[in-house]
């Protein structure tokens, strides 16, 4: 009887850590898995990787100021449209409940989808992911009544070109002559960032034909110069608010 009951309190135990790991997959697979694809249901869908399309808003709005995702309880809901400018792990929230945050979203000027990270040295499959969920819940938002700005990120050259891909990966899902948004805060500090992010927007600009850009902080004037015709309108950082206030 002895020899009988050790196994029994081996598989238990193999049992109790199986339940731990299976607990972290079920949390991870709220991101991962299928990236949440209730979220496009009823979308139209752009290029070969299927992004969901942000639609242009039938008007205009230009929100006040900007406020970053996890400081919005801080700002006035009537002056301040709600970025995701900062960590990703600052709205992880949003990210894996997007559904809680919709009636709370609408009381604001707007929302600009989220700037999940696009790191030059992520795998460029995550770098599609992350674009992916960006338009993924914008589109959500903007279905259920939500005045949504798409938020456009590039990586490397493989997701602002068509030397890799057949599409410029990061424009996709975002309809051109419309209104889009940017971050640019630390992305012109040193000489390799700002050569990307001039390069990428050189390709934004002539992919899209945006009518109006959102910049969350800076823009240099000789890009708003070669570009007449687009609205470039900027935000001071949320550090940048609250010194001054």
């Amino acid at each position: 009887m002895a020899t009988a009951k050790k196994p029994k309190k081996r598989r238990r135990r193999l049992m109790n850590k199986r339940s731990v790991v299976d607990s972290a997959v079920r949390n991870a697979a709220s991101l991962s898995d299928g990236c949440n694809p209730e979220l496009v249901i009823g979308a139209e869908f752009d290029g070969i990787f299927e992004m969901p399309i942000i639609k242009k808003p039938k008007k205009y709005v230009i929100p006040k100021n900007l406020v970053p995702f996890s400081k919005m309880e801080k700002a006035d809901k009537k002056s301040f449209a709600v970025c995701e400018y900062e960590n990703d792990v600052e709205f992880k929230d949003l990210l894996v409940n997007p559904d809680e945050y919709i009636e709370i979203l609408k009381q604001y000027q707007g929302f600009i989808s989220p700037d999940c990270s696009v790191y030059r040295d992520m795998p460029l499959a995550i770098q599609i992911t992350n674009i992916y969920r960006s338009r993924a819940i914008g589109y959500c938002f903007q279905k259920h009544g939500v005045y949504v700005v798409p938020c456009v990120r590039w990586g490397d050259e493989r997701t602002y070109t068509r030397k890799f891909l057949p599409e410029k990966i990061a424009f996709s899902g975002v309809e051109k002559n419309s209104i889009v948004s940017v971050g640019s805060y630390g992305q012109l500090k040193d000489r390799v960032n700002r050569y990307y992010f001039e390069a990428g927007m050189d390709a934004m600009m002539e992919e899209l034909e945006p009518e109006i850009v959102l910049v969350y902080s800076k823009m240099p004037d000789y890009i708003e110069e070669e570009y007449p015709k687009t609205r470039f309108v900027e935000y001071p950082d949320w550090t940048s608010i609250v010194r001054n206030n």
